[in-house]
């Protein structure tokens, strides 16, 4: 088989985006874990990182092509769904939390076709009072 059949249906950025994430891992010391998933099966695929902090989970996903306007973000605390149209591309984007954030605290910024979305992490458990 020559090489060109093995790699036709392959992505040639999989592998790049897999060292990236390696290497900022290592780079981190442990201390923060990233994620990287290489997109969706939609049209066209947004590249997305998972970074866990002490108390914060941050979503960076790159929307080339999309303005600030197109973009829609929906959380239940478990997943964030992306949903963005450009003028000649349409992103949806499901990512897993890594934990359950309180989404009604997340802040968003798109800054040139570079969506972060931040969360709190939710707590574990509420105290009740007894009266």
């Amino acid at each position: 088989m020559r090489r060109d059949d093995r790699d036709r249906d392959r992505d040639p950025f999989d592998d790049l985006f897999r060292q990236l994430e390696r290497m900022m891992n290592e780079m981190m010391g442990g201390g923060m874990d990233m994620h990287v998933d290489s997109g969706s099966d939609s049209a066209a695929e947004a590249h997305s990182a998972v970074y866990e902090e002490e108390n914060v989970i941050r979503v960076v996903v790159d929307l080339p092509g999309v303005e600030k306007e197109g973009i829609s973000l929906e959380c239940d605390g478990r997943t964030l769904s992306i949903d963005a149209t450009g003028e000649h591309r349409e992103y949806t984007e499901r990512v897993n939390l890594p934990t359950r954030v309180d989404e009604h605290a997340a802040d968003a910024t798109f800054n040139n076709g570079v969506l972060e979305v931040t969360f709190e992490r939710a707590d574990a458990s509420a105290d009740i009072n007894v009266d």
